[in-house]
Parts: C-alpha cells; structure tokens; sequence
C-alpha cells in the first residue's frame, strides 16, 4: 500500500495487487467486526472477578503499567480496528459514569457478540436480534429491581458502604488491606457529600501518593496534603491556629509591561535600587503581617532576599504551589484566593487548626500537611507504597471504591455479587422468551446463554469446572425460585 498525490495535491491511496482484494460484504463483514470484538473481550476475560491476572503493559517509552483495571488495559492497548475501539469506548464511558464495573461490561458485550454470530448463521437478520436483545434487556432489568436490596446507611452507620467498597476492592491488588481503604474511601465520600440532596463532589477528595512505607500506612486527611515544604529551612515546621494568605501575586517588585532599560553609572544610584527593592519586599511582608497572616502560600516563586525578609519577619511562606492545589486549600480553609496585594483583607484570610511540616524515611523529600481546616468539606487521601507501580495501581482503586461510595449515596440499591445476579437475569430471561412467538424469540434465548459469561468467567479465573460450577449455582437457584 503506498501514498500518492494527484495533481491537485490531495493523497489517494494505491493498494498493491488491487485486483485480486475483495471487499468484505455481508456475513463475511457481520463475522469480522464480531470477531475484532470478541479478540478484545477475550483479553480481558481472563482480569475479571477476585481470581482474575493483572496485566502488564509496556508503553512505547519503555514505562510499564500493572493492572486488572479494564479501562486502563483498553486504555494503553494500541487497537486499530474500529469495532475494537468501540469497545474502548463503551469501557470509557462506563468508567466515567459508574467508576467500576470497566472489565465485565467488556466481557458482557463480547459474549452478547458472540451469541449474534450463531444467530446470523441461522439467517435471522440482524435488525430482529437487536430488536429480541433490547426485549431481554428490559426483562433483565425489571427483574434485576424486584431482587434488589436497599439498605439504610448514615454517618454514624457505615458498615454496609464498607462491605459494598470491600467488594470492589476485592479483585485489585491492594485486597490484602482492603477493609482500611474501604473505610478511608467511605469515610472520605462521606465527608464531601450532600446527604440532603444526594449529592457527592468527588473533585473535593485529593488522592495523593508517596513512594515509601507500605500500603497500610495510607491515611484519610481531614484537609490537603501539599508536595511542598517551608521556603527556608528554618522556619517553624509547625503552625497552630494558622490564618493563612492565599496569594496568586509575586513577591518581586514589579516589572514594567513595555521594553525597558536601567543605566546604572554611581553607586549612590545602585544603592537607592537596592533600597528600593528592599523597600517594595518590606511593604509586601508588611501588608501580610498588617492583615494578621501567620503562613503565606504563593503560587510564584520568590527570590532569595524576599525569603530571607519573610524568615526575618517570622512568617512562615510556601512557595510555587499549582493552581488546582490553591483552590482546594481555598475551600478547605475558607479563605479568597488574592491576585494583588493591595486587595488583601482579614477577611479573606483562610483558617486552619494545623500547618505542619512532615519529613518521609531517609530521604530529603517534605510535604505540608494543612489540617482541621474551617470547612472540612475538602478532604486527602494520602497512599504510601513500596514503588511507583503500586501506588499508580492503589489510585485507580481508590478511585473505584469511592465511585461505588458515591453511586450508593445516589441510590442505595444493591443486588449480590459473584455472578449470581447475572444467573439471576438469565433464568428470567429464559423464562420469558416462552412469551414472545416470533423471530425475537431466539435472541432473547441468546441473550439469556450471554448472561452466563460473567459467572463461567468467574469460574474460569478461580480454578473450577466452568460448566459443572454454573449448572450447579444455577440448580440450586432455580430450586429457590
């Protein structure tokens, strides 16, 4: 295949031995996308449930991703075909949605693809087995709400959104400690949400990481932890009852906007320089200290003479703080963040219980943590593990327990897991399609034999006879019913 312009400069493409390729029509074309969908489905079968493999991922540049998260193995998998894609898609938009769930919405849909391609064999056109899928799955749903679960839950009665959480938490990686970091995530979502309204703003709960320690030192902060520390070594490292300037202006005088130069021919002249900037650094300090200040943090930098004044004047200052981390001290603290100098008031002055400084095993590296804040409403989950990987692989979970916190706030149903639910939809399923005389009949029955992809799945991964362990759970179901 090569690239060929015509004269007008736009590219055609001339594919070599043209006349013996054929376009893909009809079944053949139905089979092949099915077959890309089904390729992808099958990568992340094996990830799925309790038992379920991480997989390693290599990225171009050499840096390597453990995880079982489907989202991110579609995410870094470089897929070409576009059926493929758009089972990344689907993924996607089920981790942006839900948060959980990314792996076996995957398996579903390659299982449902599957079932289509017997159906094709047997002529039946693809319009009525998407018309018989959508009837199952109006079944599957309606019967999914009359087994439902809704359980009660407050502040004070959390230990249903912990076990919900443990089960998310389950087919990761960090399940050895999963109880902690099932209640650090419930306690965190809980601590930002809207009881009233229903409400969760997961933007408010920072997760944060640091190599060293293990994975059990992770903490919940009731406020932010900042990847910065003092501007000087010695400043206080820790400050009770702060009343902190949040501020987005430099500490350097200012600079004209236009093209500028400064002659300088005595040393009388450099001298009143010199004064003068001396005397721009004390008003900035002292309008800090004016205002009642006792930290100052700054988005910008300052230079070594700014440092010196503000160490002299013993306020205490942070600097080269990023904008989103600005923000979230703001809400936590209460306080405006302030563009000039001349606009900062006491009011707008952030508060907080606790400002300290805390140093991480033998190495150099600081972080500031700004605790027991006046608006508590902004909270950080700060995870600790043994290398870069792991602590990637911590976050991801993380995010997906506090997803499952969320949606349970929202709607506190829950139906029970382990493939028992899917098995649940598909003796229904299979039970209905009895109703419906026409072609749809045998893709509801179709979409009843997909529903039992999860729980083989499941089997699959933990080492059982698939087909024995589901005849089994299904027996006894149907004896229930």
């Amino acid at each position: 295949m090569a690239l060929a312009f015509d004269e007008y400069g736009r590219p055609f493409i001339i594919i070599k031995e043209q006349e013996q390729k054929t376009r893909l029509r009809g079944l053949d074309a139905q089979k092949a996308n099915i077959s890309a969908g089904r390729s992808v489905a099958r990568i992340l079968r094996t990830s799925l449930g309790p038992k379920g493999m991480d997989k390693m991922l290599s990225s171009p540049d050499g840096d390597v991703t453990i995880t079982n998260d489907g989202a991110t193995i579609l995410e870094q998998m470089d897929v070409d075909n576009q059926i493929a894609k758009l089972m990344v898609e689907l993924s996607r938009s089920q981790d942006y949605e839900i948060g959980d769930g990314t792996t076996g919405v995957v398996v579903m849909a390659g299982s449902l693809l599957e079932q289509a391609e017997k159906l094709l064999e047997r002529g039946i056109h693809p319009i009525r087995i998407a018309e018989g899928y959508e009837l199952a799955s109006r079944i599957a749903v309606e019967h999914l709400e009359r087994i439902a679960h809704k359980f009660e839950f407050g502040e004070n009665n959390i230990e249903s959104l912990v076990q919900t959480c443990m089960t998310t938490l389950s087919s990761k990686i960090v399940n050895r400690c999963k109880r902690k970091l099932a209640e650090i995530s419930v306690k965190a979502v809980l601590a930002v949400a809207d009881l009233e309204r229903k409400d969760v703003n997961l933007d408010l709960i920072k997760v944060d990481g640091k190599v060293g320690g293990k994975l059990e030192d992770t903490e919940l902060i009731y406020g932010i932890v900042v990847d910065k520390d003092m501007s000087h070594p010695q400043m206080p490292k820790q400050i009770q009852d702060a009343n902190i300037a949040i501020l987005t202006c430099p500490f350097e005088p200012p600079k004209p906007k236009t093209k500028h130069k400064v002659d300088i021919d005595t040393v009388e002249k450099f001298e009143t320089l010199r004064k003068q900037e001396q005397q721009y650094f004390d008003d900035m300090v002292q309008k800090c200290k004016d205002v009642g200040a006792t930290l100052v943090i700054c988005q910008w930098g300052f230079d070594d003479e700014a440092n010196h004044l503000l160490m002299h004047r013993n306020l205490p200052a942070v600097r080269w703080v990023g904008g989103v981390e600005l923000e979230l001290i703001a809400i936590a603290t209460g306080g405006r963040i302030v563009p000039r100098f001349q606009e900062l008031t006491a009011e707008k002055l952030g508060k907080a219980g606790l400002v300290r400084e805390k140093s991480f095993g033998t190495t150099k590296d600081r972080m500031l943590y700004i605790e027991h804040c006046a608006n508590s409403r902004a909270v950080t989950i700060f995870i600790r593990g043994g290398n870069k990987m792991m602590i990637e692989e911590t976050k991801r979970s993380i995010h997906d327990a506090l997803c499952v916190a969320r949606n349970l706030i929202r709607n506190n149903s829950i139906v029970y897991g382990g493939g028992s639910a899917e098995i649940a939809c598909s003796i229904a399923v299979e039970a209905a399609a009895d109703r419906y005389p026409g072609v749809e009949q045998y893709a509801i029955r179709a979409f009843a034999d997909a529903l039992d992809a999860i729980p083989m799945a499941l089997a699959e991964n933990s080492g059982l006879q698939p087909i024995e362990t589901l005849s089994a759970v299904k027996s006894q179901q149907i004896k229930v019913t």
